[in-house]
């Protein structure tokens, strides 16, 4: 009897990899609480696109609205649950599926940020394994539709890395490895702590960027100020990783030493970093944009303070400042206020 698979937060990454499962034959169940969202899925299917035809299908899947999560108690327990919502809803999400896990269940965070402690703060840290989504661009551009806007990482780029907490590869991770497989690329890994970081480092260098300009991933790769922007706050995060102690991984092409002399001033590493950053644009959809871009645009909130201000605070802790990462959180938090529109002069001065 295959395991029984909730996906708590059916949004762009959730709704992704819950239609793959489905359309692999997985017993999956995807929870969100926007109604519309549910019932297009419950009547059409959920349709995903791409940037190749075998990426482009629609599939039968099972939705559930919040209200109907209740309804679990007579199905039977959750033996697998990937919480994907954003940050700041970590913790009702995970303490609504709580009480619907089997015994030995597996909590999986397949989110952005370090959400892991506060899974674990409600579930047990024995329950609780780590998934970074690396390039994986998605867009839930309406109800029961995910576009995706980048190529499928295959064996140029591993897009899913899944971890345990304590650094030991397992049975479980193995199997979670697998079923991610059949959507992109997919590995375990002994290094989650380092793989999150490294991922917040890749984060917070283009998602509030994108919050605070209005720009896409190609836009603010062809814009200079964006790119310098974009070097300085990898740059920083990839300083205070370090410094707290993490093995970083490779950061968007480039090791995180690159990152740090770029910001520090050396010219031929910027130069190189800034040419691959250009180089990127090619064979990448010109709508694709980070979800923190995509939040403003639909008039919610980002989750800023869980990503440049989480560098900064973490910072503060070890006497490392992050300047381009403070300025950048100020100048997405007006943003999101209504204090001023989105564009490229609310960077500019950062």
């Amino acid at each position: 009897m295959s395991e029984r698979i909730a996906i708590v937060g059916a949004g762009a990454v959730g709704a992704y990899v819950g239609g793959y499962f489905a359309r692999a034959g997985e017993d999956v169940t995807l929870i969100d609480p926007w109604p519309e969202h549910v019932e297009a899925m419950r009547r059409d299917g959920l349709s995903l696109s791409g940037m190749t035809e075998g990426e482009c299908f629609t599939t039968p899947v099972k939705a559930m609205h919040l209200t109907d999560v209740q309804s679990l108690a007579r199905t039977g327990p959750i033996d697998i649950a990937f919480v994907c919502t954003k940050s700041y809803d970590t913790d009702w999400a995970t303490a609504m599926i709580r009480g619907y896990l089997a015994p030995d269940a597996t909590v999986v965070s397949l989110q952005n940020c370090i959400n892991e402690e506060t899974i674990a703060r409600i579930v047990g840290w024995g329950r609780v394994v780590g998934c970074i989504a690396a390039k994986i661009a998605v867009e839930l551009t309406g109800p029961a539709q995910v576009r995706r806007g980048v190529p499928l990482g295959g064996n140029k780029h591993t897009v899913f890395r899944v971890g345990e907490v304590h650094g030991r590869i397992t049975p479980r991770i193995e199997r979670i490895a697998t079923m991610l497989g059949r959507v992109d690329s997919a590995k375990t890994t002994s290094n989650l702590w380092g793989e999150r970081w490294s991922k917040l480092c890749a984060n917070a260098q283009a998602n509030g960027v994108s919050a605070a300009t209005g720009l896409g991933n190609n836009g603010m790769a062809r814009e200079p100020v964006t790119r310098w922007l974009s070097i300085r706050l990898a740059g920083e995060a990839a300083r205070i990783g370090r410094a707290l102690g993490y093995e970083l991984e490779t950061i968007n092409k480039f090791s995180a030493d690159d990152w740090i002399a770029a910001t520090d001033g050396d010219a031929a590493v910027r130069e190189r970093i800034e040419a691959e950053m250009i180089a990127a644009c090619e064979g990448r959809s010109e709508t694709g944009r980070p979800s923190m871009g995509q939040d403003i645009a639909k008039g919610r909130r980002t989750e800023i303070e869980m990503l440049n201000g989480y560098i900064v605070e973490r910072g503060k802790e070890i006497g490392l400042a992050a300047p381009a990462n403070a300025g950048l959180t100020a100048a997405v938090q007006a943003v999101e206020r209504g204090e001023a529109p989105p564009g490229l002069e609310r960077v500019a001065g950062i």
